[in-house]
């Protein structure tokens, strides 16, 4: 590991924690607001529910890639973000500025959505999904949620790879659905993409030479323009592709490997009675919450070291493994039997 993967991997830890924090911090006032989504919390056919909409979506972002539709899910996910931003803003300060706060995010991702946009845009969307699903989902529903995805995270990479597919599509669509984590602060996400355009348009108008005296050197620029694409491909896409991290100005992280793992901290801090560690600013922080974004940041160090090795890897076994380690670690620390922490209680 040099300086730059050192940067990027803080930079991505930052992202992570700023999830979690933002989480933990709104969790009282989401709960607070009404904002909790589902009749009874600790059912946890909530959770197949959930799963089924994301299947659902899944598919439906699937077709319109196909049928060259991205600016469809573009837009979708754009205003979504500036929704998930006014739940945020709302709870902080006046409507009306909620609303201007909330529609600023939407614009910015719109007009200009540079690396840090995207990723501040990303933060917002992340605590405040976080929180929303943590108040909403009980412990064994998170528990359930979290182990599924999981499992259905590590199919579609490794097995169907339609993950992978998936990632693809939305990369260059400059939406908060990816975190794009740069391997040095002057890195441009815009500038990239232009290249990357300039080079695809120099290779089409190589390929379009008639004569047959420019066929050869028609050839030969061909390959350099292949070569180019190759290495712009390793750089923009590096978790796939770049078998060195010293080949590459930028790797992606998806959002979600940020919000799930989250679930299972803010639901462990609003659900369950563990007494809190008394932190003002974080009233409903506890240890098996602690513990809990203690294990995620050990399952993003391992992600992380997996992903400089050259290769996309599925994040949420080892995030949402951390995540529910540290938790169920934390709730014994704390007197709490495995039978509440898990909210089995019901059931036996």
């Amino acid at each position: 590991m040099n300086s730059r993967t050192y940067w990027g991997v803080g930079l991505a830890a930052l992202i992570f924690l700023l999830v979690q924090l933002g989480a933990l911090a709104l969790v009282p006032s989401f709960e607070a607001a009404g904002y909790q989504t589902v009749e009874d919390p600790s059912d946890p056919t909530n959770s197949l529910y959930y799963i089924a909409a994301i299947l659902v979506m899944t598919g439906f972002m699937l077709a319109a890639f196909k049928y060259n539709l991205d600016q469809v899910i573009r837009g979708i996910i754009i205003l979504t973000s500036g929704l998930l931003a006014w739940y945020v803003f709302n709870v902080l300060v006046s409507p009306v500025v909620a609303v201007a706060l909330a529609v600023a995010v939407s614009v910015a991702l719109l007009v200009y959505p540079e690396w840090y946009v995207i990723d501040t845009a990303g933060v917002l969307m992340g605590a405040a999904a976080a929180a929303l699903f943590g108040i909403s989902f009980g412990l064994l529903p998170a528990v359930v949620l979290l182990t599924l995805l999981a499992v259905y995270d590590a199919i579609s990479v490794y097995g169907t790879e339609h993950m992978l597919d998936l990632a693809e599509g939305v990369m260059d669509l400059n939406i908060p659905v990816v975190l794009v984590i740069p391997l040095t602060l002057s890195y441009s996400l815009l500038d990239a993409q232009a290249d990357a355009k300039a080079e695809e348009s120099a290779s089409t108008a190589t390929d379009g030479g008639d004569t047959a005296d420019a066929s050869d050197a028609s050839d030969d620029a061909e390959v350099s323009a292949d070569a180019a694409e190759v290495a712009d491909d390793t750089e923009s896409r590096g978790e796939e592709v770049s078998p060195d991290a010293d080949e590459r100005d930028v790797f992606f992280i998806g959002l979600g490997d940020a919000v799930m793992p989250t679930v299972m901290v803010a639901s462990g801090a609003f659900f369950l009675d563990a007494g809190n560690l008394g932190l003002s600013v974080l009233p409903a922080l506890n240890l098996p919450a602690l513990l809990a974004m203690v294990g995620t940041f050990l399952g993003l160090g391992t992600l992380l070291w997996m992903v400089m090795k050259g290769r996309a890897h599925a994040g949420l076994p080892l995030l949402n493994g951390g995540a529910i380690g540290g938790y169920l670690l934390g709730a014994v620390l704390s007197g709490v039997s495995l039978v509440q922490a898990l909210g089995l209680g019901p059931y036996l």
